[in-house]
């Protein structure tokens, strides 16, 4: 979740004919009844897998092509993406794909975005615990299902990927609080949250920064509340609102903004002297 950029309206450009979208909507309903076929144990004839392969292999093509043909017409990777993929569907997959990267990052011990900055705020030790506790109850559980069910495999198989990537998921979100700290740089405080937000706040717009704790959050307009442990310890308040989007894009101005962080001080103090910076400059 970044604060937008205003952007100029991409370049109308076409995207699917009617053969294509007609295309898609067979296809896309044809491959997910086979791959319940497969998983539920139902035999499916050759020819049938064929005539199911030959038409991913054919949708496959024409989004390629309609790739091909807005990327000639001068759209961007980014902008080509959004005219092919939902923006909601494209937050999510981009919001699983940040969590199993940061597994990777946590493992390597190499935090994000910390490139060139004046000042990193880690911000996760006090939710380590619950997740910890949380990951081994979903182990437990994935353990206990797999002798419950093991008369069925079919179930067992699709409730044991189920299990697996919940326990991955569970330690992503700890290891995407762990790689991605509140960073300061370059006269931007970048305020983040596990691997759905990540807000860029420019330190001019800060009118007050205050250290006080909070268990408690009421949502209301105009206010972000991001709790680690049901906690925060820092509040901003800003001159200007920036815009925080939701989880799947719906816009969202803001004012107020509760964070936490393991050193609170720390995050005060070099807070308050870039604010104070950016305020002399000016």
């Amino acid at each position: 979740m970044t604060t937008p950029e205003i952007r100029a309206p991409l370049p109308e450009a076409p995207v699917r004919g009617p053969v294509q979208r007609k295309l898609r909507a067979v296809a896309v309903p044809a491959q997910l009844a086979l791959a319940c076929c497969l998983f539920s144990g139902i035999p499916v004839p050759d020819t049938v897998l064929l005539a199911a392969k030959l038409l991913l292999l054919l949708l496959l093509g024409a989004e390629a092509y309609v790739w091909l043909r807005l990327r000639r017409l001068g759209l961007s990777r980014r902008e080509a993406l959004a005219r092919l993929v939902p923006e909601r569907l494209a937050r999510y997959v981009a919001h699983e794909a940040r969590i199993l990267t940061s597994l990777v990052r946590w493992a390597a011990r190499r935090p994000h975005g910390v490139g060139g900055a004046d000042a990193v705020f880690p911000h996760a030790r006090d939710q380590a615990a619950m997740m910890y506790g949380l990951t081994f109850v979903c182990v437990a559980e994935t353990v206990a299902l797999s002798f419950l069910l093991a008369r069925w495999p079919v179930v067992h198989a699709v409730l044991l990927v189920v299990d697996v990537y919940t326990v991955l998921f569970v330690l992503g979100m700890h290891a995407a609080a762990v790689t991605r700290p509140h960073v300061l740089a370059g006269g931007v405080l970048r305020v983040r949250q596990a691997a759905h937000v990540d807000l860029h706040v420019p330190v001019a717009r800060i009118a007050a920064v205050r250290r006080e704790t909070r268990y408690t959050h009421e949502k209301k307009d105009g206010e972000l509340n991001l709790p680690v442990g049901s906690q925060t310890s820092l509040t901003l308040e800003l001159a200007e609102p920036v815009d925080a989007p939701t989880f799947l894009g719906t816009p969202r101005l803001v004012r107020v903004i509760r964070l936490h962080a393991d050193d609170p001080k720390t995050f005060y103090d070099s807070v308050t002297r870039a604010r104070d910076t950016a305020h002399d400059a000016d």
